[in-house]
């Protein structure tokens, strides 16, 4: 979908079909439900996150600027009813938290908890010697999030280069999984979710970073993302996965293999290998499970014959697939994004 078109410093709200028409979304016309071609929303939205709220969907991505194609957002947010036709919102964030000098805001989590919105997000600059994560809280999916300052940062809490926070609930208690290519690491939150508690325990290896829990059959996934996420069509970002009967771990991959070994991790996607198609490929959002019961993931990648924006940003478009489960694995088909006509979601 393009909407290069309508991303003007107005934010006027609009939406595209799959034929790259644009539409007016106070004003919409008949669009195609039940095929789709990726991308689903470009042209950017890094290090996706969604949350469902009743038959709508929202999603967050990456402080970034999209220069002529949208100019500067401050962790944007699109919308939609069908994870297929999004409009953009906005920015989620009236102004950036200030608990930090310098920095973007990187990779945030969003998950409804009771009647409020909870978003942990990293707060860092490329190199930064201590980045942290923070907490924002919002009434209404779209926002505004006030922030609620910092949870913790890589000092205090004793792991390099800190970004990348999940958050999930188990048993009862708050807890959130961190890191980026220094260990993935797991620790309980306070009851208001604002401080980590407890022991922090290391449950990957130095070779991951955008942890995601997806609970199924007995079983923990843990996907996370490897290789380099910004060097345009060279990149090789992927996502892989371990499975685990315990939140803490441990973590092992469809061979056997411990994550917390480097080269560890089952593919669920990787880049095109043939044509154009996407280049580095990964930190999927939370899955989505439709109506007939198909699961379905959400993730950034790059097109090779554009990926970057004029100004130099990696042009991290959204993609949408389906995430088949054969012997208890996942991955999408051929794990590879696709890049043809495919059946939407059945939402209905």
């Amino acid at each position: 979908m393009y909407l290069s078109i309508c991303l003007l410093l107005a934010f006027t709200s609009c939406s595209a079909t799959n034929d790259g028409q644009v539409i007016d979304s106070d004003n919409p016309q008949q669009t195609d439900t039940l095929n789709y071609t990726n991308p689903v929303f470009e042209p950017v939205l890094a290090d996706p996150t969604v949350v469902q709220v009743g038959n709508e969907f929202y999603a967050y991505g990456t402080e970034d600027n999209w220069g002529e194609e949208g100019g500067y957002h401050l962790v944007p947010v699109i919308k939609s009813k069908d994870l297929v036709n999004w409009e953009l919102v906005g920015n989620s964030m009236d102004k950036k938290p200030d608990w930090k000098e310098r920095g973007g805001i990187w990779a945030p989590d969003v998950t409804q908890v009771g009647n409020q919105f909870y978003m942990y997000y990293s707060f860092s600059t490329w190199g930064d010697p201590n980045p942290g994560v923070g907490l924002a809280i919002a009434a209404k999916p779209e926002g505004p999030f006030v922030d609620q300052g910092k949870v913790f940062d890589s000092e205090e809490i004793g792991v390099a280069n800190s970004i990348d926070p999940f958050y999930i609930e188990n048993d009862g208690k708050k807890y959130l999984m961190w890191g980026s290519f220094h260990g993935l690491y797991l620790t309980e939150l306070t009851a208001d979710g604002k401080k980590p508690t407890g022991v922090k325990v290391q449950v990957a290896g130095n070779h991951l970073e955008a942890a995601y829990v997806y609970q199924k059959d007995g079983y923990y996934y843990l996907f996370g993302s490897a290789g380099t996420c910004c060097e345009g069509a060279n990149s090789t970002y992927r996502v892989l996965v371990g499975r685990s009967e315990k939140l803490e771990g441990p973590y092992l991959d469809k061979d056997g293999k411990s994550l917390m070994d480097s080269g560890s991790g089952t593919l669920v996607v990787g880049r095109n290998t043939s044509g154009n198609g996407y280049a580095g490929p990964g930190h999927n959002a939370e899955i989505v499970t439709d109506a007939e019961g198909q699961d379905w993931l959400l993730y950034h990648g790059m097109a090779k014959q554009k990926p970057k924006l004029n100004n130099g940003t990696n042009r991290r478009v959204l993609l949408l697939d389906k995430l088949i489960w054969a012997n208890g694995w996942p991955s999408v088909a051929g794990r590879e994004p696709s890049t043809t006509s495919q059946q939407s979601p059945i939402l209905d």
